[in-house]
């Protein structure tokens, strides 16, 4: 081999380990080559002489090949979780790969599984050593788990990297070194930007990269920037239990699947967090039982396109039958076969607690077969509560979306679901200002509004996203300032509707899951319905519904009937309702 094909190796393994690992590989590919120069690879006669050469070699002999390197830089098959590390990579040591009670600051951005990733990273470095602080001043290690779905959201990191930069510059020598780590989306959308740009970033961690954050600490340890970006066909961290980040938490988030195979045109997701792929349906059943066991009364099942969940992690799951498409709903992919879909993972999890509410988000509106719409009919611990993401009341912007159905097809499924679900809660996505918008499509998305009377709704102008085929294909034509003029306009209609919509609930009688005290008033307590609106009400005795004699007071994870319901008086939440407590 050619002393430049050694040296080229040694260059594609630096992207994946330390130098100190580079050059260890760089002499033992030399070394193996008679052919190459002394000036490349020093002879051994030399070495001899200065008595070092024997035992050098022998550590040669005996340390990592080209195939090692190989082995390291790609993503590692799932593990049953342990408390001890194994097989650490050859340039580290277990005892470097341990936390040695460094204590870890998290902060979470963006969207709920941002929420659940935060807790499978702790869940990981917990493991590892690591112990958790509340107190920034106090942290050795600060990981911000971000979000890249708009510009904004990035813009807040990096101020909030600013602000951190004046914290690790003042650390005091005494202590150890602060380091600073980016996890998630914006890791994998930017990543060696973001090592270029802030110096004072030690490591970055994609989503699917959570399993390597012992590593990556511990080359960051030697003054080293690590990163792992690498994503997954196969990553759903379905062995990783996640630690509750509140221990007086009432509801969890659960992960079912993870990445996305929509590909609309302005989302960044399928970019930062790679394919679909779901967790095996008895990890996630085995997840619930403890949650259920832990006296949590709520559990979220998570993923970017929740309802598409499919288990395809046994031979036999591949006879399943095939469940239909919602009615005049297509998809920008091949059509998947077999597996065991969302209406059977939603049947088996509503049985394991019957007193425990379970809701999912995010769904996308191809993916309501009648099976699921049943479901949520018949179980009474399954929340009458869907999220349908219209994006648009425009066919013709739906369609330059990528969303695989017009207007039509969405308000006659909007329809059948209040024909299915009798008083069912909706809420729904919608984007302002998308490329090629005119004003008439802009008025067929305020129609939308009018005509469904969202419960809830989430509104944003829309904010390019470089790799989605937007970006490519579309030009960003919409002026800002007619963005945020659209989103007013919508906003300010959404608010009308809703409060016109959540009127029915006036008068009614509620169940409400008690989350805790009410942000407005210490005197109040505040949960949600099971329309997932929130509800306040006086913190006061109460009837025991288990015990008509006695009196108390309600607790975080009760259910509470609350009477007499009203509208908040606060224009700008129309999803906040006051009542008095039953019991």
């Amino acid at each position: 081999m050619h002393p430049f094909q050694c040296v080229l190796r040694a260059r594609r393994c630096l992207r994946r380990g330390p130098l100190a690992s580079v050059s260890w590989l760089l002499l033992r590919t030399c070394r193996a080559h008679s052919s190459v120069p002394s000036f490349a690879c020093p002879s051994p006669q030399r070495q001899q002489e200065d008595g070092v050469w024997k035992d050098f070699s022998s550590r040669l002999a005996t340390g990592p090949t080209f195939q090692d390197f190989l082995r390291s830089a790609s993503v590692p098959p799932e593990q049953p979780s342990s408390s001890e590390v194994e097989d650490p990579p050859p340039y580290l040591t277990v005892d470097e790969l341990l936390g040695r009670q460094r204590r870890v600051y998290l902060e979470t951005y963006g969207c709920q599984m941002n929420v659940n990733d935060t807790e499978i990273a702790w869940s990981i470095l917990q493991k590892s050593g690591y112990l958790r602080t509340s107190n920034l001043q106090e942290a050795d290690v600060i990981l911000l788990v971000t979000c890249s779905i708009r510009e904004k959201a990035e813009q807040t990191i990096w101020n909030r990297l600013h602000q951190l930069k004046s914290l690790k510059s003042k650390r005091l020598r005494s202590r150890v070194p602060l380091r600073i780590g980016i996890l998630g989306c914006m890791a994998e959308r930017l990543k060696e930007e973001i090592l270029n740009r802030e110096k004072m970033v030690d490591i970055l961690a994609g989503p699917d990269a959570y399993r390597d954050l012992p590593r990556l600490l511990a080359v960051a340890e030697s003054g080293q920037q690590a990163a792992n970006v690498l994503l997954s066909l196969d990553e759903t961290y379905a062995d990783v239990m996640p630690v509750q980040t509140s221990p007086s938490a009432t509801s969890a988030f659960v992960s079912i699947m993870r990445g996305c195979d929509n590909m609309c045109s302005y989302c960044i997701v399928p970019f930062t967090r790679g394919r679909e792929r779901s967790r095996p349906v008895a990890s996630i059943l085995e997840e619930v039982r403890k949650l259920s066991e832990q006296g949590l009364k709520e559990v979220t099942l998570l993923g970017q396109n929740v309802n598409s969940f499919r288990d395809n992690s046994e031979v036999q799951f591949n006879n399943a039958v095939s469940t239909n498409l919602s009615r005049g709903f297509s998809t920008n992919y091949k059509a998947k076969q077999g597996g065991l879909r969302f209406a059977h993972l939603l049947d088996q999890v509503s049985r394991i607690d019957p007193e425990m509410r379970i809701r999912f988000t995010s769904p996308h509106p191809k993916d309501f077969p009648d099976e699921v719409l049943q479901l949520i009919r018949e179980r009474d611990n399954i929340c009458k509560q869907i999220h349908l993401p219209a994006q648009s009341g425009s066919s013709r912007v739906l369609e330059a979306m990528r969303r695989g159905y017009s207007r039509e097809a969405y308000v006659e499924l909007i329809h059948h679901i209040r024909e299915s679900i009798p008083g069912v809660s909706l809420s729904s996505d919608f984007i302002a200002g998308f490329c090629g918008e005119t004003e008439e499509d802009h008025l067929q998305t305020v129609s939308l509004l009018r005509e469904v009377q969202y419960n809830i709704g989430f509104l944003f102008a829309y904010s390019m996203r470089q790799k989605t085929r937007a970006y490519h294909r579309l030009k960003d034509d919409i002026p800002e300032e007619v963005k945020l003029r659209r989103l007013e306009e919508l906003i300010t209609v959404f608010r009308e509707e809703a409060t016109k919509a959540n009127k029915s609930f006036v008068g009614c009688t509620q169940l409400v899951l008690v989350e805790g005290p009410s942000k407005r008033s210490a005197a109040d307590l505040c949960g949600r319905n099971d329309g997932n609106l929130k509800v306040i009400f006086a913190d006061v005795e109460m009837e025991d519904a288990t015990d008509s004699g006695l009196r108390v007071r309600a607790q975080p994870g009760d259910y509470v009937l609350v009477k007499e319901m009203w509208q908040s008086l606060n224009s700008a939440n129309p999803g906040s309702m006051g009542g008095v407590s039953l019991r």
